[in-house]
């Protein structure tokens, strides 16, 4: 009776387990779209779109990313951000990986920098991103995109980016009218920080995850040095990383999850793969389904 009672309950098992699957690789990921959505410089900036197959939706939701390296190296052809975008896609996601202006390819960006520098650095990139958003959204009917669903992401240097360009428009830009039309439904920092927190209000306060080590020696994890430079150093330049943002996220009574790594350095600004089971279904109940939660995860 046992084993006849147990069967049923075993290929049940199965067969869920294997609905799952189905569901979850529902969609595969066509072949990248080239587009070319700024000439700045002289030099043709270019994003990479990566559509779900097989999918008759007509309004998805989109993920955004710009790739890290010091805003001098990197590319939106990295094999890991590669890989997210078709994963993203996978989840019935239009996914772009996006090229900017690498202003400091070959210069370092580092605590010889200047501080000034550094400000301008990250108000390129900033416009950079905003701008290939842009592009998008006017051509949300090539790719059946709904505007009104959009998910800034970022790893490293492009983290620091798009937490510029959601959360401190107000502050690099005299004006920022050409972008008061984007809205950001949410938000994806891995290991990013941003100049001032006090720029994040109520006006912008935008739902968000973020991956960050507590021993990070480039990007700070609370408010500290970038670099961790000296005072006296041209590159002095103090930022608000994930836990202070998180904070201020916390009073405006907005949603966040943040994921902290004990002692952990800099290799947290990489794809969090191992994660990616916790990040989308957060992507979906609270920044495209609106719910309202606030979490912290501890890593050992």
């Amino acid at each position: 009776m046992k084993l006849k009672f147990l069967l049923p309950l075993l290929f049940l098992s199965l067969f869920c387990k294997a609905q799952t699957r189905y569901i979850d690789d529902l969609f595969q990921p066509k072949k990248a779209i080239e587009k070319v959505y700024a000439t700045k410089d002289g030099e043709q900036l270019k994003l990479y779109v990566y559509e779900p197959k097989n999918d008759s939706a007509k309004k998805r939701p989109i993920i955004i990313f710009m790739h890290g390296g010091g805003f001098g190296v990197g590319s939106p052809h990295n094999p890991a951000e590669v890989k997210f975008a078709k994963e993203c896609a996978k989840k019935g996601y239009v996914a772009v990986q996006i090229g900017y202006r690498l202003t400091r390819k070959g210069k370092g960006f580092d605590c010889d920098y200047s501080a000034e520098g550094k400000r301008e650095t990250f108000k390129k990139a900033a416009e950079d991103y905003l701008d290939a958003v842009k592009y998008m959204i006017q051509h949300h009917e090539e790719f059946n995109i709904d505007p009104n669903q959009i998910i800034a992401g970022g790893s490293s240097a492009g983290a620091e980016a798009v937490l510029h360009a959601v959360y401190q428009q107000n502050l690099l830009f005299e004006d920022a009218s050409a972008y008061e039309n984007i809205k950001f439904s949410g938000l994806f920092s891995l290991a990013g920080a941003m100049l001032d927190v006090r720029y994040l209000n109520e006006e912008n306060a935008t739902p968000a995850v973020f991956f960050h080590g507590t021993a990070d020696n480039l990007v700070p994890y609370a408010t500290a040095p970038h670099h961790y430079c000296d005072k006296n150093a041209p590159g002095y330049l103090i930022l608000d990383g994930s836990k202070t943002i998180t904070e201020r996220l916390k009073q405006l009574e907005t949603s966040y999850m943040l994921y902290t790594f004990k002692e952990a350095k800099h290799e947290i600004s990489s794809i969090p793969f191992d994660y990616l089971d916790q990040v989308f279904p957060y992507f979906k109940e609270v920044f495209l389904e609106k719910k309202h939660i606030q979490s912290e995860v501890t890593i050992e």
